[in-house]
């Protein structure tokens, strides 16, 4: 099992494209997070999903053995391996899961549209957001596109 979390870091005003957060990657193995680090991890959050979404998307798409995520304004990675049995996501501290595209696809895909509903549909970066959403949806066991 894996869970995915994005959020937005508090006291930064009003929701922009732009706002500063974190993500956490939680599974069987342990968790990788860009919170409570020194120096700080934290990332243009919304830029950052729409990034893993078009990365992980290609990945997953294709054939390539390794993908390799680096946050945007951030030192935060993640490493997605083919695996003989699935997927292994990294981060610098090891592996953290042992899952599957479509397990790993649904997570991502989840907590990314929770993310992008605190966005207004006029900033900037939304159409950005939804743009990455809709080309990730058919990855999910049951998506639409």
């Amino acid at each position: 099992m894996i869970t995915v979390q994005f959020t937005v870091r508090p006291g930064q005003g009003d929701a922009s494209g732009f706002d500063l957060g974190d993500m956490t990657i939680t599974g069987d193995l342990g968790t990788a997070g860009s919170a409570g680090h020194v120096p700080d991890q934290g990332m243009m959050i919304y830029l950052s999903v729409v990034q893993l979404l078009d990365g992980l998307g290609d990945f997953l798409r294709g054939n390539v053995r390794v993908f390799g995520f680096t946050a945007a304004d951030s030192s935060f990675r993640l490493v997605v391996r083919r695996t003989k049995d699935g997927l292994s996501v990294a981060s610098e501290d090891g592996v953290v899961a042992r899952t599957t595209a479509g397990e790993l696809a649904s997570a991502v895909l989840h907590a990314a549209e929770d993310l992008a509903r605190a966005l207004p549909p006029e900033d900037p970066v939304a159409s950005d957001v939804q743009a990455a959403l809709a080309a990730f949806r058919p990855l999910v066991p049951g998506g639409t596109g």
